[in-house]
């Protein structure tokens, strides 16, 4: 099947993706820092540059977009229907690569924790939200349960 877009039309529908300062990530950004925590961002030396970084806590925390992490069982993961082969290749890299990343943090002894977009929409923020915060400063606590 081919696109539905012209090719200007959907480079320009490309080029608006951001891959930083995304609005889940202010979102979360501006919560977790509203509650006191200090965290640096996008740290280059750390595998898959994490969103964000609590050294003292030695905890990263990603924020995934739905669409392009494959957050399976989720509506917001839609196979797309044009270009299915490209769209799949690119997005099963995305998760391999999270996968692989997550596993290299882990073994140089960092927490790592997950956040989806989907978390982030009105029904679940605040839970969500919470139990991020609860998840950072609760010692005990090893992963996020949203």
């Amino acid at each position: 099947m081919a696109d539905v877009h012209t090719p200007s039309t959907r480079s320009f529908n490309m080029s608006r993706i951001r891959g930083k300062d995304t609005k889940p990530e202010l979102l979360v950004r501006q919560y977790l820092h509203s509650r006191g925590l200090r965290y640096r961002l996008h740290a280059k030396h750390l595998p898959g540059k994490p969103d964000l970084v609590f050294p003292g806590l030695h905890t990263v925390v990603f924020i995934h977009g739905c669409f392009w992490h494959q957050h399976e069982g989720c509506r917001y993961f839609v196979v797309p229907k044009t270009r299915t082969e490209f769209w799949m290749g690119k997005i099963g890299r995305n998760v391999t690569n999270d996968e692989r990343q997550q596993a290299e943090l882990k073994n140089q002894g960092w927490r790592v924790l997950v956040v989806w977009e989907c978390e982030l929409r009105p029904p679940h923020r605040e839970r969500t939200l919470e139990r991020l915060f609860y998840s950072l400063t609760a010692p005990e606590s090893d992963e996020l349960e949203c």
